[in-house]
């Protein structure tokens, strides 16, 4: 069974991957050019105000616990295939990097939502909730990857 402190090291994990996201896609958002390059932007700078809420919740969710939100000096980056492209026209690599972004969160939710079980019962419904919309974010740029596959 959890206990609260391992519970506050997932959120932290999760705090970080919701921080990492809103950087990849601010910058990815203004970055992009082209034509076909705009309803992604759109999509991203979006998806960044989403985030953003997504890692004010669980920091709320971390001090609830007794945990202490982490400050800049102990972020580590890690997600290398979100990075801006060098050729600014190059959305399918964001889009594919998107994806694998959103899968991750989706993988580091589910652990989350299995930890918490009988343990900690708003954590949980907090975790499934952001589940569910890193879920549709994935959808959303699958549809996008058809797309550009199909042509």
């Amino acid at each position: 069974m959890a206990d609260h402190d391992e519970i506050i090291r997932e959120l932290i994990v999760s705090y970080w991957m919701e921080i990492e996201t809103v950087q990849n896609y601010l910058a990815n958002s203004v970055n992009l050019d082209g034509v076909r390059a705009e309803e992604i932007k759109s999509s991203l700078a979006a998806d960044v105000q989403a985030e953003l809420g997504h890692a004010q919740r669980i920091a709320g969710r971390i001090r609830v616990l007794g945990g202490t939100v982490p400050g800049s000096m102990d972020f580590e980056a890690a997600q290398s295939s979100l990075q801006p492209p060098k050729n600014s026209t190059d959305l399918v690599s964001v889009i594919r990097g998107v994806i694998d972004a959103e899968e991750a969160a989706i993988k580091q939710y589910e652990k989350l939502i299995k930890l918490t079980d009988g343990v900690d019962y708003p954590t949980q419904d907090l975790c499934i909730e952001l589940l569910a919309d890193e879920q549709e974010h994935r959808r959303e740029f699958r549809g996008f990857l058809k797309e550009f596959e199909n042509q």
